[in-house]
């Protein structure tokens, strides 16, 4: 057998054993520089595109030689996850529920991808005792779509994400750079055509072209934020309370795709729509206990407890006006107290206007004063609409 036959083989019977390994999809691609994707991150980063979560050095980003000695391929893995909640709890007055994105249901997916890659880097090992690796997940240097896209898993779509035919956008990626000269994926061909449904629906118009996103505009990045939000953005994030699916929800290739066989990845409904009101008030240990295992945990429990504040905003829940009262006056964080005094200024009434008025005098926080002085400010004019 030539050494050719010998990683060809190889390659065949790692395919064969993916489902075996908990992997839903395998790609390769070589080991050389993404040059093209380099000058599309120079000038992302020129227009001030950059969320602020990427790795910073652009050349580790593009080049795996400089993460890796000697590389010789690339293996790109995809695992599919869930996209619809099976009798889900109802958000109803009185009782309004947020939603986490989906990418965030189920047990964290950098455990769960590490596990896989952890899987096929042993089962690699068994028949190619000299192997090395490097797997990467989400927070490594590489590029993870642009790895995937490479090695055939799927093609760019216009959302930004990586779209597989068979499995949609609803996927995880992960990589492992190796020093086996495994033969390369072709890829795929496929693409979006004239649908632009994802741009056209995006709420806050992230996605400034195809392919093309403002991370700063995009909802989920601004969940993820631990400052005050504008009101532009506020208004759009309606319930999320992290991330952000409309992008992949209004596409048609996911249409009906809706993936239940990795069982740590399936959703806990109390957990991923839970009630708001809850939230405002709930302990660092009980936060823990809840979230401490899904990826929506890693920024903390402020940013799901703002979101939580502002949902109630956007529901215009006069039922929970005493509970934000609390927040505006009670909570030792300025972001939460500001932006509890824009969600009663969105739900108005004599009760809200009333708290708003007496937190003004006792709030020593320049900014969160700001959001309070708006508010009032705010039911100021719509009772003079109302009287004219």
């Amino acid at each position: 057998m030539t050494d050719k036959d010998r990683w060809t083989r190889l390659k065949e019977e790692m395919n064969e054993a993916a489902r075996s390994l908990g992997i839903d999809k395998i790609g390769i691609t070589s080991a050389d520089p993404f040059t093209s994707l380099k000058q599309i991150l120079i000038r992302h980063r020129e227009l001030g595109r950059e969320s602020g979560f990427e790795e910073p050095d652009l050349d580790k980003r593009t080049n795996p030689a400089l993460l890796f000695d000697n590389p010789q391929s690339i293996i790109a893995i995809a695992i599919a996850y869930p996209s619809k909640l099976h009798n889900p709890p109802k958000s109803e007055p009185g009782a309004r529920r947020g939603i986490l994105a989906r990418a965030s249901w189920g047990e964290d997916y950098h455990k769960v991808l590490r596990d896989r890659l952890a899987k096929l880097e042993n089962w690699l090992r068994e028949r190619v005792p000299e192997l090395r690796v490097e797997s990467m997940v989400d927070t490594g240097a590489l590029s993870d779509r642009a790895v995937a896209e490479r090695a055939g898993i799927g093609w760019g779509a216009k959302n930004c994400m990586i779209m597989s035919h068979e499995l949609g956008s609803w996927i995880y990626l992960g990589e492992m750079i190796t020093n086996l000269p495994l033969p390369p994926d072709k890829p795929v061909t496929e693409g979006c055509g004239e649908c632009t449904k994802c741009i056209d629906s995006c709420p806050t118009g992230a996605l400034v072209g195809p392919g093309q996103l403002d991370s700063k505009r995009c909802i989920s990045f601004v969940t993820q934020t631990k400052e005050f939000v504008p009101d532009e953005f506020m208004r759009k994030i309606g319930n999320r309370l992290y991330g952000c699916d409309t992008c992949q929800t209004v596409c048609p290739v996911n249409r009906g795709k809706n993936w239940t066989h990795q069982p740590e990845l399936q959703p806990d409904h109390e957990q991923v729509k839970p009630l708001l009101v809850p939230l405002l008030t709930i302990g660092n240990r009980e936060f823990k206990e809840k979230y401490g295992s899904t990826s929506s945990a890693w920024r903390g429990k402020k940013p799901i407890q703002r979101n939580a504040v502002i949902a109630l905003g956007n529901f215009k829940e006069k039922s929970a006006v005493k509970d934000l009262e609390q927040v505006l006056r009670q909570d030792p964080r300025p972001v939460l107290r500001g932006t509890a005094a824009w969600s009663l200024g969105r739900i108005g009434g004599e009760e809200a206007e009333a708290a708003l008025r007496e937190a003004l005098p006792l709030e020593s926080d320049e900014e969160a004063k700001v959001y309070i002085e708006r508010a009032i400010a705010a039911l100021e004019a719509a009772e003079t609409t109302v009287e004219i």
